[in-house]
C-alpha cells in the first residue's frame, strides 16, 4: 500500500480542534484543492464561504443539528451549490477538502445544514443557490488523540456483481 492509499483509509472526522486560527497559507491550500475537484461536465457550479467569525458561526449553527464541530472549529467551509449544480459534486468537494486538510496536518468534520432557509439567510445566498453542507476545519488538539476507526462491513456484504444480490 502506498502512503496516499493509507491516508485515504485512515481519514477520520474529528470533532474537536485547537483554539488557534488556521494559517492563511494552509486555508488557501485547502481551498485550492477544493477548486481543483472534478465536477460533472467540468461545470464547477459551486462556491465556498469560509465562516470564521464566532458570531456568524453561532448563527450558522441554527441551520443544523449536531453542530458541535462547527462550534469547536476555528472555521467552517460552507459548500454552496450554484444553479444547475449537482449534490454529487458537492460530496466530491467535501472529500477533497477533508483529504487536503489531513495532508496539511489539519482536522475536519463534515456537517449537514438541515434547515437550508436559515443557512441561506445567514450566508446571504442569492436565489437559486443552496448550502446544505459544510466542513468544520482546524488544527487538532494535542489531547484529542487519533480517531479510532469504527467497524466496517466486509466487502462480501457490500459488493454485488452485475445485479444487486449477486
Amino acid at each position: 500500500m502506498n502512503d496516499r492509499y493509507k491516508s485515504i483509509l485512515a481519514l477520520r472526522a474529528i470533532r474537536t480542534f485547537d483554539d488557534r486560527a488556521i494559517d492563511d497559507a494552509d486555508l488557501d491550500a485547502v481551498l485550492d484543492a477544493a477548486r481543483w475537484t472534478g465536477s460533472s461536465k467540468n461545470t464547477q457550479n459551486w462556491a465556498f464561504i469560509v465562516v470564521d467569525d464566532p458570531r456568524q458561526k453561532d448563527r450558522l449553527c441554527g441551520a443544523g443539528d449536531f453542530m458541535d464541530p462547527v462550534r469547536n472549529a476555528p472555521a467552517v467551509i460552507c459548500l454552496v451549490q450554484e444553479p444547475d449544480g449537482y449534490e454529487f459534486d458537492t460530496g466530491r468537494l467535501a472529500q477533497n477538502i477533508m483529504l487536503a486538510a489531513d495532508a496539511l496536518g489539519l482536522s475536519s468534520c463534515p456537517v449537514t445544514l438541515h434547515r437550508e432557509e436559515i443557512a441561506a439567510e445567514v450566508l446571504g445566498l442569492p436565489d437559486g443557490t443552496r448550502c446544505r453542507y459544510g466542513i468544520a476545519i482546524g488544527y487538532p488538539t494535542t489531547t484529542s488523540g487519533a480517531a479510532k476507526m469504527g467497524g466496517r462491513r466486509p466487502l462480501v456484504e457490500l459488493v454485488h456483481r452485475n445485479r444487486y444480490g449477486r
